[in-house]
């Protein structure tokens, strides 16, 4: 599951930036990144990077547009790891693999 962390790690980091550099473009009046990048972005694993960005920044936090659609992404990511992890995790449980001794010799 160490993969699963670093997905997450680096998604996050890229959606930090991303909110960070739309929050400099609002700032500074250039053009932003859509919001639709930015839930895409949370939805991809990135969403512990967006929620540490709108409170650090304080970028789209107090939008209430963003913030359900936000947590709509964030319900629909964890949803969507679990249910990958359960697969996985019962992939791998004793009961599914076969026993050891058992050899793969063709029925007489």
């Amino acid at each position: 599951m160490l993969w699963l962390a670093s997905f997450y790690g680096v998604a996050s980091a890229a959606c930090f930036i991303a909110y960070a550099i739309d929050k400099s473009a609002a700032q500074q009046q250039r053009r932003r990144i859509s919001e639709r990048t930015l839930l895409l972005l949370g939805l991809c694993c990135g969403w512990p990077g967006g929620l540490l960005a709108q409170q650090w920044l304080r970028h789209k936090s107090s939008k209430t547009s963003f913030l359900i659609p936000f947590w709509l992404t964030v319900l629909l990511n964890v949803a969507a790891v679990g249910a990958l992890t359960a697969t996985v995790l019962t992939d791998m449980s004793p009961e599914t693999r076969p026993p050891s001794n058992a050899r793969n010799t063709p029925a007489a």
